[in-house]
């Protein structure tokens, strides 16, 4: 017994450690934003004591409210950001109902200024913890024990995948197979039971999450496992037998005492509006505080290489229709010319052309490339319509002639000034990577994914990964 106390401390205290203090830093972020403009709104005093002791809990507790420190959603995905953004609602309709109903003169500049100060100070907040977080779990620590259940083949799979993603926090520590005499291990992974005993290996174990993959387990088999876990305290995750779905998409439905996967085929209008707005809004503005910068980079390549200061390309752009897309001119003007000469040399894949080392480049283009300058002038086919903030890359005429159905299914969206393929990688990603990453976009993607692709993208700018 002792032994597995021991192991069950090691294994899910460091989790437990940086959970506990997210509520701490939340609450500290706010009262350093909030504080100030309490104690202008009533001076020194016993009111401003209460204010300042109270300013604290004003986004904590909704956050709390909206499950914002759950282990679960700790370090991963979008669910403890959004936690933040409805706590920001909820504590903003309370200052002006508080106001309303006690008469009290709360300021404007506290509901529109400070609160979304404190906002933006808890997600600067959270987002470091995760970068914390992330580092330890890339070292082996803060992780979830995970025991992978079901065939040999789809324990392997979802075993891959999991080991290879340690941000998510899970550790692989064993798999369950229908027959232990079958097999000894799954890729290096110990097989330490047979599905009957996955309850009691989760005990033995100290398991903290039980991932069923593949149709090993279903209907009553998973119930009764349930109730097993129950007792032991194990998380009971399925892995449903889709590719490149994501949760945005997926919707639980009870029905004459089923339990049905909705799998959305379809992007809802409202989405494509808040899009579509955002892109004009956002383009628009980013296009007027990068006018200097395209205005000085077109100077420079008309001063040191013969040719426009501007490039243009015919793409392809939603459902197949075509537009010209613009760019500064990062190659000479015999770059087209001399493809051929250097074709033997072509490190892309596909219908790409792709040197690290391109002769064709001029320096400045080089200089351009590295921080995707040349992609400034972009924004105005934003503006235009033409084409998103993010999105998938826009192809070429060639690539659509292809005629493959991924090619088709990428011209379902507008194309995008950056996507997922920029920000995994650029131009380092091989062809099939870089097809299947704008592909998961296609399927999978939402206001909250295009708002964390545009803030990796300003990271993978500056640190130029990728970029040649």
């Amino acid at each position: 017994m002792s032994s597995r106390l021991t192991s069950v401390t090691s294994s899910i205290s460091p989790n437990r450690v940086v959970t506990s203090t997210r509520p701490v830093l939340d609450a500290l972020a706010t009262a350093v934003v909030i504080v100030p403009f309490a104690l202008r709104l009533v001076g020194p005093g016993l009111e401003a004591l209460g204010l300042v002791l109270l300013a604290p809990l004003l986004l904590t507790v909704p956050i709390a409210l909206f499950r914002g420190y759950e282990v679960r959603s700790l370090g991963d995905g979008h669910a403890e950001f959004q936690a933040v953004a409805r706590a920001a609602a909820i504590a903003a309709s309370l200052l002006m109902g508080f106001s309303y109903a006690t008469k009290w003169d709360v300021p404007r500049s506290l509901v529109f200024g400070g609160v979304p100060a404190a906002v933006f100070a808890v997600t600067l907040v959270r987002y470091g913890h995760r970068r914390f977080l992330h580092r330890a779990r890339a070292r082996g620590d803060a992780m979830k024990r995970t025991l992978v259940v079901g065939d040999p083949l789809d324990v392997a799979r979802v075993s891959r995948e999991l080991m290879a993603a340690p941000y998510h926090g899970y550790h692989v520590a064993g798999v369950c197979v229908p027959s232990v005499d079958r097999a000894q291990a799954v890729d290096s992974i110990p097989v330490v039971g047979a599905i009957a005993d996955v309850a009691q290996v989760a005990m033995d174990q100290a398991i903290d999450v039980v991932v069923v993959a593949g149709p090993s387990l279903s209907g009553h088999g998973l119930r009764r496992l349930s109730w097993a876990l129950d007792r032991v305290g194990a998380q009971l995750v399925v892995v449903p037998d889709l590719v490149e779905v994501t949760g945005p998409r997926l919707t639980v439905r009870p029905a004459a005492g089923l339990s049905l996967l909705e799998v959305e085929v379809g992007v809802p209008r409202r989405r494509l509006v808040v899009k579509a707005l955002i892109d004009r809004i956002a383009g628009a503005t980013l296009l007027l505080l990068a006018a200097p910068v395209v205005a000085l980079a077109a100077l420079a390549v008309r001063l040191t290489s013969a040719g426009p200061a501007f490039f243009r390309q015919t793409r392809v752009g939603v459902d197949g229709a075509t537009f010209t897309m613009l760019k500064l001119r990062s190659m000479y003007r015999d770059a087209d010319a001399r493809k051929a000469d250097l074709e033997v040399q072509n490190e892309g894949a596909g219908v790409l052309f792709k040197m690290k080392h391109d002769p064709r480049v001029t320096p400045v283009g080089r200089i351009m490339r590295r921080y995707s300058i040349d992609e400034l002038p972009q924004l105005l086919n934003v503006v235009r319509g033409d084409m998103s903030l993010v999105g998938p890359r826009p192809p070429l005429g060639e690539e659509v002639r292809s005629g493959t159905a991924y090619l088709s299914r990428r011209l379902r969206v507008k194309p995008g000034l950056t996507g997922l393929w920029q920000v995994s990688g650029r131009s380092d990603l091989t062809w099939d990577e870089a097809m299947r990453l704008d592909l998961r976009y296609v399927d999978n993607w939402s206001v909250a994914m295009d708002a964390l692709i545009l803030w990796k993208t300003a990271r993978a700018v500056f640190g130029a990964a990728g970029a040649y």
